[in-house]
């Protein structure tokens, strides 16, 4: 498969041009196929203009909207590598990607441009930063930039350097080129059935893997379309549903908790327009899985993803016989192994260790970083993703932490999720999350970190006895923290080793 993500657009620009590929709910605004194109093309000529070559790095710290799309879709189908910025990043670690990027130009908006400022004040090179409006039809004016052919642009060059959330240290940018990009959004839109007449609603910001590759990398490879708002809204949801015609839903499991929690001792609602809903980027608790499909009358895919693999690793089949609940499913796009984290060697089914994963949209290399691509790659191409679990008779994987997240109490192995869906059965419990803290007698205890829903009542000495009977003694917590709030990456991902600092 040697396609660009250039050559998809002219397929879709030959076939359908007028077709819509976003729908920007805060303006009503439309971005065509053929309007993308045009201004893919205008980017170019003022990127070429401004001293960029092919393959140079354009960076992006920008929320969702019209233009946030066409910066991130036309620079790299320009030819240019698109450097997308967190913009939940604590400052030092924005200047450290920011001067390891070795981006030239910076596209902000008013909006993100004060914590930007205070970023790049600790940054040892010059960058030429761009303000925007992201929620304007159009960047350049074409009168006013030189004519410029398109570079040529090739199914190996890369087209996205994209950072890794950096919670286990310095955050590391991984090289996904156009054919690692172009294979993901095949899988996803093969293993959903997705054709041109499917509409994606999605408020996964894009500075985040998923939101770029499944929720908009994807609509763009199967030529539909997605809806895609600033950023979620509870109350805004199922109208911006219902109003764009959704077909299907990008979710992560904090959205799906929030969704259920408002929807809460009201009458079930049915959108039969939905076709199913899909949820990834962190473990979906089983409970909230099973009931939003009970209060909303759609199926739920759960999936997996993570960078490194352009957002694609297990999906569970369409199929609600064949769907399991707890699993993220089996290979989408991939080949995949569970290994002894220690010797290596492939594991039989049910036993635990380390997943890997190879096939063509797993990343080339991290950016500048030979010494950690080697320790990724064994010498067969398998990518160790330091996820553990393991895989069961029938191909379906479970996930049951990260090594790095592991608790070790008294020599026994916790896996976080486990007090996670324990304590996620509680009434009063909106959100939960378990991690290791340092123990005298057992090396590490549990703490377990609680949001309650809004208006619920619970107090340490309920949510233990409750733990007592769902976990037993040895797995209940020792000590519990109540919260406003989960610290998250972009994903919704929640961050256990910042809760592990804030424990100490």
């Amino acid at each position: 498969m040697n396609q660009t993500l250039r050559d998809v657009l002219a397929r879709h620009v030959a076939g359908q041009p007028g077709r819509a590929l976003l729908v920007a709910p805060e303006t009503g605004c439309t971005l065509t196929y053929a309007e993308l194109d045009r201004q893919a093309r205008l980017l170019a000529r003022w990127l070429r203009a401004a001293g960029l070559e092919r393959g140079d790095k354009v960076a992006l710290y920008v929320h969702n909207g019209y233009q946030s799309a066409v910066l991130f879709l036309g620079a790299m189908i320009g030819g240019y590598v698109v450097a997308p910025l967190n913009l939940l990043s604590q400052r030092s670690q924005l200047a450290y990607v920011l001067g390891h990027c070795d981006c030239k130009v910076l596209f902000t908006s008013r909006e993100e441009e004060p914590a930007l400022a205070e970023a790049l004040a600790l940054v040892k090179r010059a960058i030429q930063v761009i303000v925007i409006d992201v929620d304007a039809p159009q960047l350049f004016v074409e009168e006013r930039l030189p004519q410029h052919e398109l570079e040529p642009v090739q199914a190996d060059d890369v087209a996205l350097l994209m950072y890794t959330s950096g919670t286990t240290g310095t955050p590391k940018g991984a090289l996904l080129t156009h054919r690692n990009l172009v294979a993901a959004g095949r899988a996803v839109a093969a293993w959903h059935g997705l054709t041109p007449e499917d509409r994606c609603l999605s408020s996964l910001p894009l500075y985040h893997i998923n939101g770029q590759v499944i929720a908009t990398v994807t609509p763009f490879v199967s030529g539909g379309s997605v809806i895609a708002p600033h950023r979620f809204s509870v109350t805004q949801w199922w109208t911006q549903a219902r109003r764009y015609e959704a077909t299907w839903i990008n979710m992560v499991p904090t959205i799906i908790a929030y969704l259920l929690n408002a929807a809460e001792g009201r009458p079930r609602r049915r959108y039969p327009r939905l076709r199913f809903g899909r949820s990834a980027s962190a473990p979906l608790p089983t409970e909230h899985h099973r009931a939003f499909e009970q209060v909303f009358g759609m199926p739920v895919i759960e999936a997996m993803g993570m960078t490194e693999s352009a957002s694609v690793v297990f999906a569970n089949p369409q199929d609600a016989a064949a769907r399991r609940y707890g699993s993220p499913g089996i290979p989408c796009g991939v080949e995949s192994k569970v290994i002894d984290p220690e010797t290596g060697k492939r594991l039989p089914a049910n036993a635990p260790g380390e997943i890997c994963l190879r096939g063509p949209n797993v990343m080339s290399a991290y950016y500048k970083s030979p010494e950690q691509t080697a320790k990724a790659f064994d010498a067969d191409g398998w990518l160790r993703t330091g996820d553990l679990g393991y895989c069961d008779e029938d191909g379906y994987y479970f996930v049951t932490g990260r090594l790095k997240e592991l608790i070790i109490k008294g020599g026994e192995n916790i896996a976080p999720r486990e007090i996670d869906e324990a304590l996620l059965k509680h009434p009063a419990v909106l959100e939960a999350a378990a991690v290791g803290i340092p123990d005298r007698n057992y090396g590490q205890d549990i703490l377990a970190c609680i949001v309650l829903k809004p208006g619920a009542c619970a107090t340490e000495g309920q949510l233990r006895e409750f733990c007592l009977a769902e976990l037993g003694r040895y797995k209940t917590p020792r000590a519990f923290r109540f919260l406003a709030e989960l610290p998250k990456g972009a994903s919704g991902k929640v961050q256990r080793l910042r809760l592990a600092e804030l424990a100490k």
